[in-house]
This record gives structure tokens, C-alpha cells and sequence, in this order.
């Protein structure tokens, strides 16, 4: 399926408006998270989706309308005795969902973030998706309507051949309408695109923090996070291919030259010869290896595992997996305790690594280990969803 925001890109720059629908808020077991876009082209082609079909019918209708007007409208779908199975969301969550008209008008910005996502830059998109009465008397701009659909639009700056150690300030293109606004909505924006996280800011009109009458969405396009899959093994392959399908940039690194090269990996971005606990090391002090990294440590080899374990595990990464059997399992601890490594760090090593599925071939143990990264991202059990209570999609 085409990438939603890549069709917006095209038809803007080919002059056809576009109305994009985005979620920017959930509640209860919301089918898509904030940030879930769909957009619909003025010939009637439907790309992405925001509830996966139970609302696209009446927001296909509602979009059509935004691009025959070109006013943004909020609406929110839930639950009634009416709507059920109409429009309402039969799983029992609400989301609110913008739609707007993006055209001609549109296209320095978007072209911005398609530079950004071009070289490899964070970008991020603050919306005003509703402007109300809110704030005290005398607060309010004298129509706050027109606020609603401003946009500012943030992005990181090209990369230059030579390293500088100085962080640059953001390219900002548009404003919200104030610049006290602006400055409130940029420092918090970048604070969510920092996470990899697109939400919902609250402000006054003037930027006040603990004012209501403007409500702004964050779009993050942040860059993808990372998956570095040690071992040039077959099951790195399959790792590797999973990865990929699953959003990461995937790096197989191996200091072994006969079995790593780009030819058994093609579904790596980067494949690298280099000693793993090296090669880790580096990426970690160049700030290029963060919080939301998965690293696969598929050696099995003590010679490569304990010394990159040892490195891994003394940061705070999204998640560190190790194949191997109980017996190297106990030995790997056993040396990893030895190098001086707390009982808390070793907690954070999911090994033998993935989840109990019973699988034999590489892509099956490939399904394992992406299942349980799934997992530790989102707090998940692992268990079966017949087996368990509650909304089956995680509150919003």
C-alpha cells in the first residue's frame, strides 16, 4: 500500500487537493493510534486507513465535502445504540479524527517534510485542530475559526559533509496565528519528536500553557528506529527481513567477511564487517544507536556475545535479545556477572531470546523475536488474547 503521506506529496506537487483525515485523538479500545492517516484525492482514490473500516464510509463522504469546501472539520466517532453498526467504532473505543484540505497552497511545507524524509532528517507538523471559547474574556482572537488548519511546520536541516558538534535549530515554515503560540508549540513539539511520538498540545491563545482554547496536533516524522541484528547467520537473515517489514532501519553487522555481505542480507539497509562489541560502541558514542534500538545478538559465540552484551546492556535500549540454548544462557550470565554487570542491567537481556512458539525454521524464530520486540514496546503479555480480559486494543 503506498505510503499516505508520499500520495499527498504527489498530488500536491501535480496540483490535485487532497483531503487528509488523521487521528489525533483515542479513547477506550480505539482501533489506530493518534497519528493514523487516510487520505482521499479529489478523483476519489482512497489511500491508508484511520479505524480499519468501520468508520472510512461516512469519513470517506465527510472528506469529500472538506475538498469541496475546503473547511477542516473535527469529528468524532464512538459508540451509540444508533450508530453501532453504522458509523460508530463496534469495538467500543472513540477517536476524534481532523480532516483538511491540503493543495497547492500547501506545497512549501510539504515539500519540506519530504526533504527531511529524503536525507534522513526528523520533521514534525503542528496543527490547529480545534479553536473554542476556552480562555477568559479578552483572550480570544475576534474570529478563532480561522486559526482552525494553521500549521507549523518543523524540520531538521540537511546534513553537511563536515561533523559539527553544535545542535541547529529547527527550520520552521508557517505559524499558528501567534508567535508567543509558535514558541510554545515548537519547544513541546520537538520534545514529542524527540520520542518518536505524534499527540495533542493544549494551550491559550497566546501560548499560555495552562490555557484551553486552542488544541494542536503533533505529527512526528521521526526517523526510523533501529534493529542491528548481530550474527550473519540464516536466522539473521530472516530477523533482518522481518525487521525491515516491521519499520526498522536493519543493520547486520558480523566480523566474519566470507558470511556478511549485502548479497545474504538483501533486506538490510547496511551491512557491516567490524567486531560487534566495536561496531556497538561507536554507534552508542555517536548518538546513532538510542532508546528505541532492538539489538539481536544471533552469535552464539562468547568470543563476540559477552563483550557486545556487556556494551549493550549498559544502555538503556528498547530491547536486547540472545539466541543460544539454557546452557549458554547460564554461561553468558555467568560471565556477564563476572565483567561486573548488575542484576537489574542483566534483567533488561531477553535470552534465550523471542517468545515460546513452538517454531523450528528461521522465519519461524524470525516471528518469535519480532513478537516479543512488539511486546516490550508496548507493554503487551505475550499471551493469548482468547486468555486475557479487557479491551483488546490498549486504551488510547
Amino acid at each position: 500500500m503506498p505510503d499516505v503521506f508520499d500520495e499527498v506529496h504527489r498530488r500536491c506537487r501535480e496540483g490535485e487537493p487532497v483531503a487528509l483525515a488523521t487521528v489525533v485523538a483515542t479513547w477506550r479500545s480505539a482501533p489506530q493510534p493518534p497519528g493514523a492517516t487516510m487520505a482521499v484525492a479529489a478523483d476519489g482514490t482512497v489511500t491508508g486507513s484511520v479505524s480499519g473500516g468501520c468508520v472510512e464510509a461516512d469519513l470517506y463522504e465527510r472528506s469529500r465535502r472538506v475538498l469541496d469546501t475546503g473547511t477542516p472539520e473535527l469529528i468524532r466517532y464512538g459508540i451509540g445504540d444508533d450508530d453501532a453498526y453504522a458509523v460508530g467504532l463496534t469495538c467500543g473505543g472513540v477517536l476524534d479524527v481532523f480532516v483538511e484540505r491540503v493543495d497547492g497552497s500547501a506545497l512549501p511545507e510539504v515539500e519540506a517534510i519530504a526533504a527531511a524524509r529524503r536525507f534522513g532528517q526528523p520533521a514534525a507538523v503542528v496543527t490547529c485542530v480545534a479553536a473554542d471559547a476556552g480562555d477568559p474574556p479578552g483572550a480570544v482572537p475576534t474570529d478563532p475559526a480561522r486559526r482552525l488548519g494553521r500549521r507549523l511546520v518543523l524540520t531538521g536541516q540537511r546534513p553537511t559533509a563536515a561533523p559539527t558538534t553544535t545542535a541547529r535549530p529547527p527550520v520552521t515554515i508557517g505559524s499558528l496565528g501567534a508567535d508567543r503560540l509558535d514558541d510554545a508549540a515548537r519547544v513541546d513539539a520537538l520534545g514529542l519528536l524527540a520520542a518518536g511520538h505524534s499527540g495533542m498540545l493544549r494551550y491559550g491563545y497566546h501560548g499560555q500553557r495552562r490555557g484551553s482554547g486552542v488544541s494542536l496536533f503533533v505529527t512526528a516524522y521521526a526517523t526510523p528506529p533501529r534493529m542491528i541484528v548481530f550474527g550473519a547467520i540464516d536466522f539473521a537473515a530472516a530477523v533482518a527481513r522481518i525487521g525491515a517489514f516491521l519499520g526498522y532501519r536493519v543493520t547486520v553487522c558480523d566480523a566474519r567477511p566470507v558470511f556478511t555481505t549485502a548479497r545474504r542480507f538483501p533486506e538490510a539497509d547496511e551491512v557491516v564487517v567490524r567486531w560487534p562489541h566495536q561496531y556497538l560502541r561507536t554507534e552508542l558514542d555517536a548518538g546513532r544507536a538510542d532508546g528505541r534500538t532492538v539489538v539481536c545478538v544471533l552469535t552464539h559465540d562468547p568470543k563476540f556475545d559477552v563483550p557486545l552484551l556487556e556494551v549493550a546492556l549498559r544502555h538503556r535500549l528498547a530491547y536486547v535479545g540472545a539466541m543460544g540454548s539454557r546452557r549458554t544462557h547460564d554461561e553468558r550470565h555467568k560471565l556477564l556477572r563476572e565483567a561486573g554487570l548488575s542484576a537489574a542491567q542483566l534483567a533488561r537481556l531477553a535470552s534465550p531470546i523471542g517468545l515460546d512458539l513452538g517454531g523450528r525454521t528461521p522465519e519461524e524464530t524470525a516471528v518469535s523475536v519480532a513478537a516479543q520486540i512488539v511486546a516490550a514496546r508496548w507493554g503487551g503479555s505475550g499471551r493469548p488474547l482468547a486468555a486475557l480480559d479487557g479491551p483488546v486494543h490498549p486504551p488510547g
